[in-house]
């Protein structure tokens, strides 16, 4: 009895992990994430929410109970395989922020209810690309952003001790400059509200700033995003190698099933052939 339930138990567990991670289920899925996203912006309104608040929050409930049971599905089938996977934890710790209880020192967690809109990733084959793409950038990311690191401290050196002396509030300390030039690299207002100024004291201050923003902004800018390009054109390589390969394989099968297939045609037909001739009747073709 108890290896029969067992037996029946573990076929629960299977047909519902696979009915959970099925394409029309996944795409209920996305569509009550879609639904639920609305909704958190809905709450953020407090004319919505004094016409319409408990029948949103009843509809926010059973959503999340929905997550719920979904995420139960899926670890009954997969087991200790959910947690090896990384998108599945990434489901987990954002439906657990969700269920996390809401104290006056933890307010922080209703905010973060809406991590779950980003479930749309992990249903999107596209969006995980993406993501894929630019985690495994990040090393490349991280050299790049040391190289600005360096030119902005040398930069920010260079303006200190230039022109300090007549704008101790740009360029007064390090500090300061850092910040300063930051601004500049985002083009925010860098021409009329910080080097047209500066060069009113120093007209050769263009021969500083000019190039420094060729570097740091444009330049800079599109080694991040060279990077992430070669990242995604790399994950997007090996997807397409891995179909192919696939494709070889499924190939390679079936022609091995059509050769023995084949072969054991012909020698059913040798058989009958031999059959024939040892019975003294003409073979076929004789």
């Amino acid at each position: 009895m108890a290896l029969g339930a067992g037996v029946a138990e573990g076929d629960f567990w299977r047909r519902a992990g696979r009915f959970v991670e099925s394409g029309p289920a996944q795409w209920f899925i996305t569509a009550l994430i879609v639904v639920n996203a609305a909704i958190l912006g809905l709450e953020t309104s407090q004319t919505v929410m004094a016409a319409v608040g408990p029948a949103l929050l009843l509809v926010d409930n059973v959503i999340l109970a929905v997550f719920v049971v979904e995420l139960v599905l899926r670890i009954g089938y997969r087991r200790l395989a959910f947690f090896r996977d990384g998108w599945s934890v990434f489901d987990f710790a954002v439906v657990g922020i969700a269920l996390a209880p809401v104290t006056p020192g933890l307010s922080v967690l209703r905010a973060l209810r809406v991590l779950r809109v980003l479930r749309l990733i992990t249903v999107m084959p596209k969006l995980k690309m993406v993501v894929r793409a630019l985690l495994s950038s990040l090393p490349g990311l991280g050299s790049i952003a040391l190289l600005q690191a360096l030119i902005f401290y040398v930069a920010a050196v260079i303006a200190t001790k230039l022109f300090a002396a007549d704008f101790p509030d740009w360029f007064g300390s390090i500090g300061q400059s850092l910040y300063t030039l930051f601004q500049v690299m985002t083009l925010e207002s860098w021409s009329m509200g910080i080097v047209r100024p500066v060069m009113e004291v120093y007209p050769y201050a263009w021969a500083f700033f000019v190039p420094f923003i060729l570097i740091a902004t444009f330049t800079m800018l599109n080694l991040f995003i060279a990077v992430i390009v070669s990242a995604m054109q790399a994950i997007q390589h090996d997807e397409t190698e891995a179909v192919t390969q696939e494709i070889r394989t499924a190939t390679h099968d079936e022609t091995e099933t059509i050769l023995g297939e084949l072969k054991r045609l012909r020698a059913e037909v040798e058989a009958l052939r031999d059959g024939m001739t040892a019975s003294g009747r003409p073979a076929a073709g004789d």
